[in-house]
């Protein structure tokens, strides 16, 4: 059923498995992107990240950079170290 006719709890049970893709597919880190230099990025989108494993981070962890934010000169780039997933890249 659609339109007006539609069960509230229909409408709920949509939206949740609406909101539980969204994060399932936020969380994933399998379809992460690794390079080993930060220069190889070379044109990052806003929200975009992408995993560098440039051996800058401590152990068990990998730099993130990140699209953070508009500019009038394009995207501004931020890095932060995070948990590395699964065995080290080459």
């Amino acid at each position: 059923m659609r339109g007006p006719h539609m069960r509230r709890s229909q409408t709920v049970l949509i939206g949740q498995a609406l909101l539980g893709a969204v994060l399932l597919i936020g969380a994933a880190p399998a379809g992460a992107q690794y390079l080993g230099r930060e220069q190889d990025i070379t044109d990052l989108r806003l929200g975009q990240r992408v995993l560098v494993d440039d051996g800058t981070c401590p152990a068990g962890q990998v730099k993130e950079v990140s699209g953070a934010k508009m500019t009038p000169d394009g995207v501004a780039r931020a890095a932060k170290c995070v948990p590395r997933f699964g065995p080290k890249k080459k």
